[in-house]
């Protein structure tokens, strides 16, 4: 096996580093008889504060060629950086922007207390209002360049089902008699229209109809040629231009509306990064959008929302078709049992983690927090309980877009969600191995495979070590791979282009940076610890681990990866 071990120039910004390098072994390397390996392993003696901390880190290559120890003092020096290590959140929150947010000083606010991910709801406001939205993130992402970059995420309205227009709320009574119709324009104290046409063959009599995501329910009886007749079985105060579901299923209409197109021609203009697609039943809704983006020259991308009874069976080619999944839970439970929405939040996590996708877990979080300045105790278990699944992101709705507390929405998010992660990581841990050191031999090892097998060996000496992790980037990919395997410290990702640090703004654990990368690798190397020590990620003193592989290589050989450990020079 082709394979390299050395220590690196003293530079402005880094001590020598402690070096892993490997290439692809040759194939004089897989025909010779093969020797006992090993993969990266790592111990870590847990001992008290006035004991030295050792660790031992050994990579063997298949012809013992390759190997690398650390010193000592590395890991002894780690152990007094640990107690920093943990001190970022990891687990993103999607912010949504409405009449209590839309002003330049609350957005300012709303990133400074923990916002990650803007969110435009294209159910409400229109073009003009979401513009000035995407101005003002835009300009804040221009004004602060450290890291604390802010996504942008438009949500698309989908084939929705609502009641019409009331001039004032209808009150519905347990067991009234109540009428649906699909004649425009009418209102009575016991009919109103709907906005859908083909809403009469799509019920039937015996369904539930949920209004509201299920605040009222109703019970089909009868129906005619234009009108459902229900009986209320569980009432409440009707407003006007109230959401309508029938248990257990979807409405016929297309995922994406004329409206849905207009709203997505509006995101390519301004550049969002990402569209959260309402009501995807199948993949062919997220081929047909992608087809699009590519023809418009748009990197934007597509995040389905599992919310609806035909979705669920397709849940794998969704995924697979698309670049991450919300659980949108409110007509999730509307549409499917609500005993049957925990275990599909946790199967929909699962099924994105193991494509290496994000995942965000959205509605009724901190619904309380929209009229009141705290928690209920059982929102924040659910925080917890996504945060305890790995999601990738958490959601505010109604919380942050038109309540009364919107900082302290996000304030108890990011504060709940730290606390949790900080019961999660367990340093002498390690990742599970994508491929297997064996796979070496095989002939159809790829370079993807490589990767995979040095990110988590990247992650485990970061955890062992307890050091952040610096990766640069020209795709994202690593990255991505790394925050996949969650790494109990923080990820910062360097990056040249713009899209790519606005999309890893959306991944758990990933800190986004825009540098221009230089030719010379340890000039760049240089510049990326000065801007984190400017930015009080880091300290003079700490160690760090530096990870060169991934799909695209930068400053090596196309065939070598690197891990390094470095300590940090003022």
């Amino acid at each position: 096996m082709a394979a390299a071990a050395a220590a690196g120039e003293m530079v402005r910004g880094f001590a020598p580093a402690t070096r892993v390098a490997a290439a692809r072994p040759s194939t004089a390397a897989v025909a010779a008889p093969p020797q006992p390996r090993r993969a990266v392993a790592a111990r870590v003696l847990r001992t008290s504060a006035s004991d030295k901390v050792a660790a031992d880190l050994h990579v063997v290559g298949n012809n013992g060629s390759l190997s690398a120890l650390s010193k000592s003092e590395v890991a002894a020096d780690a152990t007094s950086q640990a107690a920093g290590v943990n001190t970022r959140r990891k687990t993103k929150i999607v912010c949504t922007i409405g009449p209590s947010t839309n002003t330049r000083e609350m957005i300012w606010k709303l990133a400074e207390t923990g916002m990650n991910v803007a969110r435009m709801n294209m159910s409400h406001g229109d073009h003009q209002s979401h513009k000035k939205v995407i101005d003002l993130v835009k300009e804040y992402n221009a004004e602060n360049t450290d890291g604390n970059t802010i996504a942008i995420m438009l949500d698309t309205k989908g084939p929705e089902v609502r009641s019409g227009d009331v001039p004032e709320p209808i009150m519905l009574v347990e067991g009234q008699e109540f009428n649906f119709t699909i004649t425009r324009g009418v209102s009575t104290i016991d009919t109103v229209s709907v906005n859908y046409d083909d809403f009469i063959s799509d019920v039937e009599s015996g369904d539930i109809l949920l209004v509201d995501g299920g605040m009222m329910s109703l019970a089909v009886k009868s129906k005619t040629t234009d009108t459902v007749k229900c009986v209320v079985v569980d009432g409440g105060e009707l407003k006007s231009r109230r959401h309508l579901n029938v248990r257990g299923k979807s409405a016929t209409l297309p995922s994406i509306t004329e409206k849905d197109w207009e709203d997505i021609k509006f995101g390519v203009e301004n550049g969002v990064d990402f569209y959260a697609v309402s009501f995807v039943k199948d993949a062919n809704v997220i081929h047909e959008l992608k087809d699009y983006l590519k023809s418009a020259n748009a990197d934007i991308h597509v995040i389905p929302k599992i919310e609806s009874a035909d979705s669920i069976p397709n849940l794998q080619s969704i995924i697979a078709a698309s670049d991450g999944a919300m659980v949108a839970r409110g007509d999730l439970g509307a549409e499917l049992p609500v005993e049957e929405v925990p275990l599909l939040q946790e199967e929909i996590i699962r099924t994105c983690r193991s494509m290496q996708k994000p995942v965000i877990v959205a509605t009724n979080m901190l619904e309380s927090m929209i009229d009141h300045p705290t928690p209920t105790r059982a929102e924040v278990s659910d925080i917890a309980i996504a945060v305890r699944e790995a999601a990738d992101a958490i959601m505010l709705s109604g919380e942050t877009a038109h309540g009364k507390y919107p900082l302290k929405a996000v304030k108890v998010m990011h504060t709940v969600a730290l606390r949790t992660e900080s019961s999660l990581y367990d340093p002498t841990k390690a990742p599970s191995l994508v491929a297997r050191p064996q796979a070496l031999l095989n002939d159809d090892f790829c370079k993807s495979q490589l990767s995979k097998m040095f990110g988590s060996h990247a992650t485990m000496m970061a955890n062992t070590l307890q050091t952040p992790i610096i990766v640069f980037t020209r795709v994202g990919s690593m990255a991505v791979l790394l925050s996949h395997y969650r790494p109990s410290s923080t990820i910062y990702a360097f990056t040249n282009e713009v899209r790519v640090k606005q999309r890893l703004a959306l991944y758990q654990g990933v800190v986004p940076i825009l540098m221009e990368f230089s030719d010379d690798a340890e000039e760049t190397f240089s510049r990326a610890i000065t801007s984190l020590l400017d930015a009080k990620y880091m300290s003079e003193g700490d160690y760090v681990t530096l990870v060169q592989s991934g799909s695209q290589s930068i400053w090596r050989e196309e065939s070598t990866h690197h891990i390094q450990v470095r300590k940090v020079q003022g």
